[in-house]
């Protein structure tokens, strides 16, 4: 057996007029949601970052670049599936996804459990293989200052050699 670890990070800027979304779940009390090209699901994205770097498969910017239409506000869930299929193509199965999501402004903890069974379900895990984490960034910084939120992913994948 032979495997890897990868590590993924994403941020986007919270803007009015948006829904946020956080591991393919929507934080419906939030008046602010994620700018960027798809859905800018930060967690999402930077999980498909770890995924394609354990590989050594690229990016997410390079699978899907914003310069596509056709990622548009693509629901991030379905880029990960892509990702899990780009990934069992090459004979990759995921062991262990541990993540951090950093936000000044919002409680997430109620959400955790829907987190982690949402993106389990994508990409084939039990929820307990998915960790959840949450913290602030102390009020230091841009994210500190409430104006974004930033998500890190470790991945682990096994291939049979």
């Amino acid at each position: 057996m032979s495997a890897r670890a990868g590590i993924g990070y994403d941020t986007h800027r919270l803007v009015a007029g948006r829904r946020l979304i956080l591991g393919g779940v929507e934080i419906e009390e939030s008046e602010l949601g994620l700018d960027g090209h798809s859905d800018a699901d930060v967690l999402t994205h930077a999980v498909i970052d770890a995924l394609l770097g354990a590989a050594g498969l690229g990016d997410i910017g390079q699978h899907f670049p914003d310069t596509d239409l056709r990622w548009r506000d693509a629901d991030s869930a379905d880029l990960l599936s892509e990702v899990c299929s780009l990934l069992q193509d090459h004979g990759w199965t995921i062991g262990h996804l541990d993540t951090t999501v950093i936000c000044q402004v919002l409680k997430l903890a109620p959400y955790r459990d829907r987190m982690r069974t949402c993106l389990a379900a994508t990409v084939g895990l039990r929820p307990l293989e998915v960790n959840v984490k949450f913290t602030t960034n102390e009020a230091m910084g841009f994210l500190g200052r409430g104006e974004g939120i930033a998500a890190l992913a470790v991945a682990t994948l096994e291939r049979a050699e």
